[in-house]
């Protein structure tokens, strides 16, 4: 039977949108499809070129007879000339010959007209045709952040799994030269990279020697307290000491990241904290040597010279001294033989001790090099290839996950800035600067990059915002994930140039996205509050158009669906093993 021909014609141009009138809707489709909210719309202006437009708006006019009109509103997107299509739709002249709704094809011309097939990465399929893939420019992509957001419950594990999976499954066989680091809060990403290098609290070392001074400081000072200063103050002059006793060859400061002995730092503390000096002589420490005699700041040697300084701290790093009491008239306290120290000291001891920390200060983690940590990092361990890397964060303490993300994210991002200073030296870095580039995957990023100043936070605000602004020149990009974009640092995401905005049903977030998202088209974003889960907003650098995306489907999936409370809750009731539970808890 011979399809009708329907009536449909531009009645209106604006500079935003184009009015189209037509007698009957219900038979004006495409591809055996019904026309809804974003479907496309070709408008023929000449021969040679159509204007291509997003419904928006439906609508339903009467005349005077009595008689009805069924009027759609588009937001122009482009003009399709041949195979090229041209961004911008104000230029259309009345009376277009011809509208219609845009078959399959035409809608693939749109995308696929500026990507060659090395360039295309696909991974979406339009809302309103699932027959059309949404292709990225891979360069534009991954190289130049990216976003994705949406609610609970919106898709966004499952959207980062399948993006990631595609991406790192290589032309010729399992393996290419991806390299993607995932900071797993929940223990989600196992299920999904069954192949990956999967780092959890029982396997990850850090040597604490790597951290800077604000994530040294983090965890070791409490900043409220009164004597903060104090502290602090010997502390560096003490790392900075061991530092230079265990590495003289090389210009150590306090923040080098290099070897040095916690132990030993401790030691020494102890020591000033005791310490008690000759009352006419300051500078001399009254210690009770190893025979029970009272020595004056002497060393051993022939010429009976006094400790300088220096020397007193070399020797504190040794053990800890007995010291002659203050009882005696020619003996009185040392600077920091106050009680100033006391607190810090039970702190560092704690900290030392402490089973849960282990991945940064137990003997194994002391005594990493630097290679085997970044060996461990991005996948290259053991000589066993790996394109991605899982940090399962669930298991580190929540007063240290903010350090732990810090300490990764800058030791990650300094790879990647001396791995291009390599490369010139060689003079292999004419055209790009690395050849082993690396994408950071934030889960849940405003748990440690929150859009707030709190002390807390500096130091993974600070790793995270530096790999954000300066990042890509060295080779290292991120992807945050995130429910909740308004708490995410506004640094961090305005620096995204790729977003995959899910379902959002905070009007704060909502808003909050609209006003940082570029390249908004039209009302594209009203949809935040109504997609279902696996759909999401495309918007960005990397695509032609913003487009509303189905996500495709990942295998295997993240463990990451939600609790079926009610078919549970039906069943027969479940015995638990709270002993063995215990024991799992005091692991």
């Amino acid at each position: 039977m011979t399809k009708p021909k329907i009536d449909a014609e531009v009645i209106s141009v604006f500079p935003d949108k184009v009015v189209v009138s037509v007698d009957e809707i219900r038979d004006f489709e495409a591809d055996g499809e019904s026309l809804k909210i974003g479907s496309y719309l070709k408008i023929s202006d000449n021969a040679n070129a159509m204007l291509m437009a997003s419904i928006s708006h439906f609508s339903i006019a009467v005349d005077n007879s009595g008689e009805k009109k069924y009027i759609i509103e588009a937001v122009p997107l482009g003009v399709l000339r041949g195979d090229e299509f041209i961004r911008g739709g104000d230029n259309i002249a009345l009376p277009p010959k011809k509208v219609e709704p845009a078959a399959a094809k035409d809608i693939e011309s749109i995308y696929s007209s500026t990507l060659s097939e090395q360039e295309r990465f696909d991974f979406s399929k339009l809302t309103t045709n699932s027959a059309v893939s949404v292709p990225v420019n891979g360069n534009d992509f991954f190289n130049k952040h990216i976003a994705i957001i949406g609610s609970t419950g919106s898709g966004k594990s499952h959207t980062v799994a399948a993006i990631l999976q595609k991406a790192t499954k290589g032309d010729g066989g399992p393996l290419n030269n991806s390299h993607v680091v995932i900071f797993d809060i929940h223990s989600e990403y196992k299920a999904a990279f069954p192949a990956s290098n999967h780092i959890d609290i029982d396997s990850l070392l850090l040597p604490y020697w790597l951290m800077n001074s604000e994530e040294l400081e983090s965890i070791l000072l409490d900043t409220g307290e009164r004597d903060n200063y104090n502290q602090a103050a010997v502390f560096r002059m003490l790392v900075t000491n061991n530092k230079k006793r265990h590495n003289p060859q090389v210009n150590v400061f306090y923040d080098t990241p290099i070897y040095f002995d916690i132990n030993e730092v401790l030691n020494a503390l102890v020591n000033i904290s005791k310490e008690t000096v000759n009352s006419k002589n300051r500078t001399r420490a009254m210690i009770i040597g190893d025979e029970g005699i009272l020595e004056q700041g002497k060393t051993n040697n022939e010429s009976g010279e006094d400790w300088n300084e220096e020397e007193k701290i070399q020797r504190y790093f040794d053990k800890e001294y007995s010291f002659y009491p203050v009882k005696n008239s020619n003996v009185t306290k040392g600077v920091y033989a106050d009680g100033s120290l006391e607190k810090f000291i039970s702190r560092l001891k704690r900290k030392i001790n402490d089973q849960r920390l282990s991945f940064l200060f137990s003997e194994d983690s002391k005594n990493l090099k630097l290679e085997n940590v970044l060996e461990q990092l991005l996948g290259y361990q053991d000589q066993s290839k790996s394109n991605v890397i899982i940090l399962d964060l669930s298991g580190i303490p929540f007063e240290v996950l903010n350090i732990t993300v810090s300490l990764i994210s800058r030791t990650l991002f300094e790879y990647g800035y001396f791995y291009k200073k390599v490369r010139e030296r060689r003079r292999e870095a004419r055209t790009v600067g690395t050849d082993v580039p690396l994408l950071l995957v934030y889960e849940e990023a405003h748990r440690y990059v929150p859009n707030d100043n709190l002390t807390k936070y500096r130091s993974s605000r600070e790793s995270i915002e530096r790999i954000a602004k300066e990042g890509r020149k060295y080779g290292i990009s991120i992807m945050l994930s995130s429910q909740r974009p308004a708490e995410i640092s506004e640094t961090i995401f305005s620096q995204c140039n790729n977003f995959i905005s899910m379902r959002l049903t905070n009007p704060t977030d909502q808003q909050y996205v609209k006003r940082l998202l570029p390249d908004a088209m039209g009302s594209v974003l009203e949809q935040l509050p109504t997609l279902r889960a696996g759909e999401g907003i495309l918007i960005g650098d990397s695509v032609i158009l913003p487009s509303a995306v189905k996500i495709d489907f990942c295998e295997p999936a993240p463990s990451s669906n939600d609790i079926p409370f009610w078919d549970l809750w039906r069943e027969e009731w479940k015995d638990i093993d709270f002993v063995e539970l215990k024991k799992e808890w005091y692991k």
